[in-house]
């Protein structure tokens, strides 16, 4: 059995609550363009972070989980757009919103804690 990875099980959950959130942008309040950018970015963070899991390198590996964190803050932007324009209400955003946010942490955590290059 596979030992669990929090950051890789985080990261699908929150893409399915992105999905999600893109299928009632979309077909509930027929929003086409923020909802697409945030469905971009906001399942873009698990792809790379999967995409790191089995990196041939450690520099690749972080490499993708700077990409993945890269993506989260712009996921993060888009998410506070769309509840500031009314497309989100403020529940559903606190919720969404938080999860975005602790995925910035823990990815900020594993970047800043990386083991430096020996010169």
């Amino acid at each position: 059995m596979e030992k669990q990875n929090v950051i890789i099980d985080k990261s699908r959950k929150f893409s399915i609550r992105i999905i999600k959130l893109y299928k009632y942008l979309s077909q509930e309040k027929r929003e086409f363009v923020m909802s697409k950018q945030v469905l971009r970015s906001g399942t873009s963070i698990g792809a790379n972070i999967a995409e790191g899991h089995w990196a041939p390198s450690s520099a690749d590996f972080y490499a993708k989980l700077g990409i993945s964190l890269k993506e989260a803050s712009e996921t993060e932007y888009w998410l506070y757009l769309l509840h500031e324009t009314g497309y989100v209400d403020s529940k559903a955003y606190d919720s969404i919103y938080a999860d975005c946010v602790e995925l910035i942490k823990i990815l900020t955590a594993i970047l800043k804690n990386r083991p430096q290059p020996k010169r």
